[in-house]
């Protein structure tokens, strides 16, 4: 036999019956996404459960709760939400997908947007803030804040909420969600930065004593990116061209493993990037290797694309260092901060990235190497630094 419960006695609980739906509805998408696995769907008693109590004030109010409501809920409701929990949980290959969010749950998250959480990524149209959501989780919330790119990026919204949930590899950075309201992006919080802000920013504390200090450390980087884009290029189905490959675009997580994001910021390519590939026929996958052989010689360097001397001048740092990589005298271009290779096996692993990346910037499109050839020539480079005694 059911028990049943008065309205008036579900107005005097913390949340009446009118706010059931509301209650599950909220579990649901803020359910952590490393939980919601296909073999741990979560039963309908858990989610009602934990709705209640992140609803409730305080203890007291849970304890005033009838809990026994959620206990005896309809069967319509149980196969609802275990219907809805079924279709948050997987998209039907095993993976996670993205969770819609609410507003005011990511306002929650990030103290109505403060400034103190704001990230700043060069290179980026987006704003980025970081989060943390109800479960403790961090997360990397982006935001398009130029008036002139908003209608854009509203035309291509629904294409990168379709797209990005596709892309699953651990040299990609994961989406956790999106909020249709204000057409906001979530991702996963990567805790040490984008790649740029350790080669370039003058206000990195962390400099002296930064893990990329060392070329086994560089090149193991330069691998993980070159993996992840060659995930786009020949594993997703069809081929996704990320269009804009650049340092600020490889971030890197607590692990020091390097993650290629981005992707919505290739919707709308960098100034830098057009006046690349102006002169080009449409972009290809060559044009994410030209990317990547950009970002290797900054690594190598760790100077920026763009050089400046003198008075008002500029000069590509591309060009320069093409040109001594081919002259043979690497060793004189080499970042200062992590110095010239120590041992034979370290001096010929970045013989071979110096001259990948030059075949990768190559302006002739057809002479550039294909990404799974970019990964072997790493992977061969690394196994180098390995080998050293």
């Amino acid at each position: 036999m059911h028990m049943k419960f008065s309205r008036i006695e579900m107005a005097n609980s913390a949340v009446d019956a009118t706010s059931f739906s509301w209650v599950v509805d909220s579990a649901i998408a803020s359910e952590s996404a490393s939980n919601m696995g296909e073999s741990r769907v979560h039963s309908f008693a858990s989610v009602v459960d934990g709705a209640i109590r992140s609803s409730c004030a305080s203890e007291a109010d849970l304890e005033t709760f009838p809990t026994h409501y959620f206990a005896f809920a309809s069967a319509w409701d149980k196969r609802t939400v275990a219907a809805r929990l079924s279709q948050a949980a997987s998209d039907g290959r095993g993976h996670v997908t993205a969770r819609l969010f609410t507003l005011a749950e990511l306002k929650a998250a990030t103290n109505n947007f403060s400034v103190h959480n704001k990230i700043f990524c060069a290179g980026s149209i987006s704003v980025v803030h970081r989060g943390k959501l109800f479960d403790g989780r961090q997360v990397a919330i982006k935001r398009v804040e130029t008036s002139s790119k908003m209608k854009e990026f509203q035309k291509v919204f629904g294409y990168l909420s379709t797209l990005l949930p596709r892309l699953h590899h651990k040299h990609l950075v994961g989406l956790v969600g999106f909020c249709k309201e204000k057409r906001l992006l979530v991702y996963e919080y990567m805790n040490n930065r984008a790649l740029y802000d350790h080669l370039h920013d003058k206000n990195n504390v962390d400099k002296e004593s930064s893990a990329l200090n060392s070329w086994r450390m560089r090149i193991k980087i330069a691998l993980d990116a070159s993996r992840g884009i060659e995930h786009l290029h020949k594993f997703v189905g069809p081929s996704i061209i990320h269009r804009d490959i650049n340092s600020s675009n490889i971030l890197l997580d607590a692990t020091w493993t390097a993650r290629v994001s981005g992707f919505e910021s290739s919707c709308f390519m960098s100034p830098e990037a057009e006046h690349v590939f102006s002169d080009t026929r449409g972009l290809t996958e060559k044009s994410d290797v030209y990317g990547l052989g950009v970002v290797l010689l900054e690594l190598l360097t760790g100077k920026k694309t763009t050089l400046k001397y003198g008075i008002n001048r500029e000069t590509s740092m591309v060009k320069i260092a093409g040109r001594v990589i081919l002259g043979w005298k690497m060793v004189k271009i080499l970042d200062p901060r992590v110095g010239a290779p120590h041992v034979n096996e370290e001096a010929e692993a970045l013989e071979i990235v110096a001259h990948t990346a030059v075949s990768c910037v190559n302006l002739k499109r057809k002479d550039r190497p294909t990404m799974s050839e970019v990964v072997a020539n790493l992977e061969t480079a690394l196994a180098l630094c390995d080998s050293r005694p």
